[in-house]
């Protein structure tokens, strides 16, 4: 048996560059599968009218961008698009404040999966963000990938392009964009003090968000019985007994406190908190998502 706890505190391991090339490159390929996967799932989503398109404070003049595949014709500057060759957009005040950003959590612990036919933790995280991401382009909102060193997206029509920005997340959530707003996909179970300083410093930009754990059944029941042999998901440190059920209680007490303890984090800066169980159907989290951000405007 094994449970993959998470490894943030192992002595780092050095990887030939060709290695990681070669990681990256079979990470990348399995993600056009996983866009189809989010893209039935936003589908199948039905929600209501969008809160951001009424007018109200913010509605100032921010800046002019050239239009982008995606955009609607009425948003169209004609008086400054007739001064080029190219059309423009009015960007308002409040379009640049709400940039929605995603960051999918790269641990390896997020690979774990209990059931061969099931999804990995990192999977259903990715199905989920690349979904709300499709939600939130549909309804007018710009959505960008932390780590990213590209501009936020505004139309769903670009988001294929931009599936390998999904790569650079790095470790821990920092430098979010200021006013805007953020979705963390987690399994929380790496070091909570790193979380706790992110969390921190998107409440100090006075980024509002929603953080959602993502946790394996197997993980969640600790179903394990007999004699077991724990091991981390880097395949350095193990732990065997021959009693594995004996450490269900404990381990149980243990995770409880783990998820109030984020719980408390994300409620000291206003952010929402959630756990999903990937046994669960996706469009639960997906709805508790968008709902949970927009109430956080």
């Amino acid at each position: 048996m094994t449970l993959a706890p998470r490894p943030h505190s192992q002595m780092p391991q050095k990887v030939a560059p060709q290695a990681l090339g070669q990681k990256a490159a079979t990470l990348a390929a399995g993600l056009p599968p996983l866009l189809s996967d989010a893209r039935h799932l936003a589908d199948t989503v039905m929600l209501g009218d969008h809160g951001r398109r009424r007018a109200g404070q913010g509605d100032a003049f921010w800046q002019f961008r050239p239009a982008q595949p995606g955009d609607p014709a009425h948003r169209i500057d004609w008086r400054r698009s007739a001064r080029s060759d190219q059309a423009y957009i009015r960007d308002r005040e409040w379009q640049a404040a709400q940039t929605i950003t995603l960051w999918v959590d790269p641990a390896l612990s997020m690979r774990y999966g209990s059931d061969a036919n099931g999804p990995s933790k990192s999977t259903r995280a990715t199905v989920i963000a690349l979904a709300a991401a499709m939600l939130f382009l549909r309804a007018g909102e710009r959505v960008g990938f932390l780590g990213s060193a590209r501009a936020p997206l505004r139309a769903e029509a670009t988001l294929p392009d931009r599936l390998t920005d999904l790569l650079a997340a790095p470790e821990v959530p920092k430098d979010l964009r200021p006013r805007g707003r953020a979705i963390f996909l987690t399994d929380g179970l790496g070091d909570p003090n790193l979380l706790d300083a992110a969390l921190s410093q998107a409440a100090s930009r006075k980024v509002h968000g929603a953080l959602l754990q993502i946790l394996d059944p197997a993980e969640q029941d600790f179903p394990f019985a007999g004699r077991s042999l724990f091991q981390d998901m880097g395949a350095v440190l193990e732990m065997e007994t021959q009693e594995a059920a004996d450490l269900r209680a404990p381990y149980l007490k243990r995770l409880a406190a783990r998820k109030d303890a984020l719980a408390a984090m994300c409620r000291r800066r206003a952010w929402a908190y959630h756990c999903h169980d990937t046994s669960a159907p996706p469009s639960h989290a997906l709805l508790w998502l968008y709902h949970a951000l927009e109430a956080r405007r």
